[in-house]
């Protein structure tokens, strides 16, 4: 086989998805902006995924490319966006960002073609879904700042994730010490995990993408054992 000088490979990085419910420039620029205001260093460089899906009302080409460059000069990195099958609008084509599939899935929706000019033509595609259990990793050593696991089930950390650190899993996470770094699990959209630390002290905390940030979290519990869980489509910070 002949060798290459490069290696292409699948990779897995922490990425920021804008859902947007409802726009108006700069209404939604100055929302953004405060977000970013609680946590600079988390959103700086951070891949950024805009969301149409769930928009009420229409949104034209113009005013998307817009978003993405005020978004950008704030230091996200635009990588994408979604939309739904149906509802594609007819510019979808000239937005040069990729339009991704939706959440929870790998693939997108094609528009519905007329299959009156090619009656008998049929393809169809079965995907057949097989549940794997993925194995728990352990870390038993401090997690320390600038520092990234990741898991692609459990992931159980026997001491401390510090500050500046970042864990993720797409399973459940545990520390049994103190979190004082970023904690993402569910990463896959698994929105039954769970975040159980001995001290809550994190920068962020995230399940299935829902995050809260180090703010919240002291107004809630604060260097105290902690679990973190769904609930109504809402992150909810409970005492262990």
């Amino acid at each position: 086989m002949k060798e290459t000088d490069f290696h292409l490979k699948g990779s897995v990085v922490t990425t920021v998805l804008l859902e947007l419910h409802k726009f108006s420039s700069p209404g939604v620029i100055n929302q953004i902006s405060e977000k970013i205001s609680q946590a600079p260093h988390f959103f700086s460089q951070a891949p950024l995924i805009i969301d149409v899906s769930k928009l009420e009302g229409d949104m034209s080409l113009t005013e998307l490319n817009t978003l993405v460059s005020q978004v950008t000069e704030l230091g996200f990195r635009p990588i994408g966006w979604r939309s739904v099958g149906a509802g594609l609008p007819a510019w979808h084509d000239d937005f040069h960002l990729p339009l991704l599939p939706p959440s929870k899935t790998r693939s997108i929706t094609p528009p519905i073609v007329d299959t009156d000019k090619n009656p008998d033509i049929v393809v169809k595609t079965v995907v057949q879904e097989k549940v794997v259990t993925q194995p728990t990793k352990v870390i038993t050593k401090p997690i320390r700042s600038g520092q990234q696991v990741y898991s692609e089930g459990d992931l159980v950390i026997l001491t401390h994730v510090g500050a500046g650190a970042e864990v993720l899993a797409e399973g459940n996470i545990h520390v049994y010490g103190a979190l004082r770094g970023r904690a993402l699990a569910g990463v896959n959209g698994d929105t039954n995990a769970r975040i159980f630390c001995k001290s809550m002290e994190a920068e962020l905390v995230s399940i299935a993408g829902n995050f809260m940030l180090s703010d919240a979290l002291q107004s809630i519990i604060w260097k105290e054992s902690a679990q973190v869980l769904m609930k109504d489509d809402n992150l909810d910070i409970l005492a262990l």
